[in-house]
């Protein structure tokens, strides 16, 4: 099985250009491609996996990738697929959200193996010397505004008569064919990989290519995924899921991807893992057999999460979960705790309301909200639906004490299987 053939089996293949002399060109040898993504945050987030996984699925069939940072398209905006024209970034920070994204490459792409190491490059080192004169003569006279015009993503814009779209996004186009051509030249790139709403962007540097170099350039476009539900992948509640932890806690990453709809958890395991095609058959026989057990959702996400995060912070989240659900508090590390801080609702208490002989428990369940009344909090208890740290409690008369402190600081009170409050121990 050759690389295209490894994607063709993933559905991840939207697109193709002279798909024949592709699979010709990379059953030859070693090929150069290349994949760019505009730093418009300080991290990536889960939209950018499939053609960053892309580019490392090539890097591990013997091609070698170049991630490429927008430092010089970034402080213009693509127009692809956007119905608004993007906030315009200062160089600054544009800068600084190049370095932050470095580390999260490092996770998805090997940059220290001597056979086919991948680069990281940024498209400001070869524009900032372009005067504007210079691109008009060198690049824009090659490029008819008809041909411009024609492309989906500026047609779209352009039939949009509230919105439209500014020269300064019209003009996108070519410096994404610029960097295409520059990457040819200067790296002997042949191929240009992105999402299928950057095929007019692709062609065009093709096209710029043939003309200039008089070479062979290719272009594929990857599926922009979708949900089942129709919702747009990538979207929560709480906005998107990002791969810095900062951003999206290790733990609401875990949760991401185990909450994956039944009807996409297997095309899921092939977009973003790099599980053999028989470990997903046999995780899609399971799941046909036995949907409740979820072990095809449970193995999609802790691959993706080990991947970002590491094992270490992956068996914490899974820990994390067990606890959520019930599960025991015994050896429970405090950074594992500290993930479920960030995911239930929480309230503070003066230390000197636990020290001595304690505070009623019925007390703190109306003080953590879980109880109406100490008249509820009564009867909650009595019929055994409230736990101290995961342990059922039936007294009523029971008194809470700093002996039942985790950590010395937190109690993990529920009622019921999901509402769940962490009381912390603070001055006031």
């Amino acid at each position: 099985m050759n690389i295209l053939d490894e994607l063709e089996w993933r559905g991840l293949i939207a697109d193709c250009t002279a798909r024949e002399e592709l699979a010709k060109r990379v059953a030859a040898g070693p090929v150069t491609l290349y994949c760019g993504f505009d730093p418009t945050a300080d991290s990536l987030h889960v939209g950018h996996l499939v053609p960053l996984l892309a580019l490392r699925r090539f890097q591990n069939f013997g091609h070698r990738p170049i991630a490429v940072a927008g430092g010089a398209t970034g402080s213009i905006g693509d127009p692809s697929g956007k119905t608004q024209e993007r906030q315009l970034l200062t160089k600054e920070q544009i800068a600084a959200n190049v370095a932050a994204v470095r580390p999260q490459l490092a996770r998805l792409l090997d940059f220290e193996t001597r056979t086919n190491p991948a680069r990281l490059l940024d498209n400001a080192d070869w524009t900032a010397g372009v005067s504007y004169l210079d691109f008009l003569r060198d690049v824009g006279k090659h490029f008819s505004v008809n041909q411009m015009v024609a492309k989906e993503s500026v047609r779209a814009r352009m039939e949009d008569r509230e919105v439209g779209i500014s020269y300064t996004e019209f003009s996108y186009m070519l410096l994404q064919a610029f960097d295409f051509y520059v990457l040819c030249r200067d790296f002997d790139c042949e191929l240009q990989i992105g999402g299928s709403d950057q095929w007019g962007n692709i062609t065009a540097g093709i096209d710029l290519i043939r003309k200039k170099l008089g070479r062979q350039g290719y272009g594929l476009t990857l599926p922009l995924i979708t949900r089942a539900d129709g919702a747009k992948f990538g979207k929560t509640e709480g906005g998107a899921v990002w791969l810095d932890a900062g951003r999206t806690s290790v733990y609401r990453f875990y949760q991401f991807w185990i909450n994956t709809d039944d009807r996409d958890v297997i095309r899921y395991l092939k977009f973003f893992t790099f599980l053999t095609r028989e470990e997903i058959d046999a995780l899609e026989q399971q799941h046909a057999q036995n949907p409740g057990a979820r072990e095809a959702h449970r193995a999609l996400a802790r691959a993706v999460t080990s991947m970002i995060h590491g094992e270490q912070a992956t068996q914490e989240a899974i820990r994390a979960s067990e606890i959520l659900f019930g599960g025991n508090l015994e050896g429970i590390a405090e950074s594992t705790f500290n993930e479920i801080i960030g995911e239930v609702p929480t309230r503070s208490l003066a230390p000197s309301q636990l020290e001595g002989a304690g505070m009623p428990l019925v007390e703190l369940l109306v003080h953590a909200g879980l109880s109406s009344s100490k008249g509820q909090a009564r009867r909650d208890i009595e019929g055994g639906g409230v736990n101290i740290n995961n342990v059922r409690e039936s007294r009523a008369q029971r008194l809470v004490t700093t002996r039942d402190l985790l950590f010395g600081k937190h109690l993990l009170l529920r009622k019921g299987k999901k509402n769940y409050v962490v009381v912390t121990v603070a001055e006031q």
